[in-house]
C-alpha cells in the first residue's frame, strides 16, 4: 500500500466521522425536542423556543441533519445545516450565551466535509 493510499484511507475515514457523529448528534437533539426532555426544552425556552416554534425548529433539524447525512443531498444538506447552525450561533449572541459550542459543531462538519470532496494535486 502506497503512502498516498494510506492517507486517502485515513482522510476517507476521519471525514466520514466528522460527517456522521455531528449528524447522529443533530438528529438525537432533534429528537429530545420531539420528545420533550425537560432540559433541552428549558435551554431552548430561555433562548425563545418554546410551544409550536420548538417544534419547528425540531423538524428543520432533522431535515437538514437527514439531508446532510444521504452523500446525493449532501450539499443541500450542508446548507441547511449551516444555516441551521448559523441561526442557533446568533440566538447564543442574541441572549448573552457563548456561541463556541455550535460554531465549533458547524466547524467540525465543515472540515468533515472537506476532507470528502478534497481533491489532491494528482488528482487535477
Amino acid at each position: 500500500m502506497t503512502t498516498a493510499t494510506r492517507v486517502s484511507k485515513v482522510r476517507n475515514i476521519v471525514s466520514n466521522i466528522l460527517i456522521f457523529l455531528p449528524s447522529i448528534v443533530l438528529v438525537g437533539s432533534s429528537f429530545a425536542m420531539f420528545a420533550h426532555v425537560s432540559g433541552v426544552v428549558a435551554q431552548m425556552a430561555a433562548l425563545g423556543f418554546d410551544g409550536p416554534r420548538l417544534m419547528v425548529i425540531a423538524v428543520l433539524e432533522l431535515a437538514s441533519a437527514a439531508l446532510f447525512l444521504v452523500p446525493k443531498t449532501r450539499p443541500f444538506g450542508l446548507l441547511l445545516v449551516s444555516a441551521f447552525l448559523g441561526g442557533a450561533i446568533a440566538a447564543h449572541l442574541g441572549h448573552g450565551q457563548p456561541p463556541a459550542p455550535p460554531a465549533a459543531f458547524l466547524a467540525l462538519i465543515w472540515i468533515g466535509t472537506w476532507l470528502k470532496n478534497r481533491i489532491s494535486a494528482d488528482e487535477v
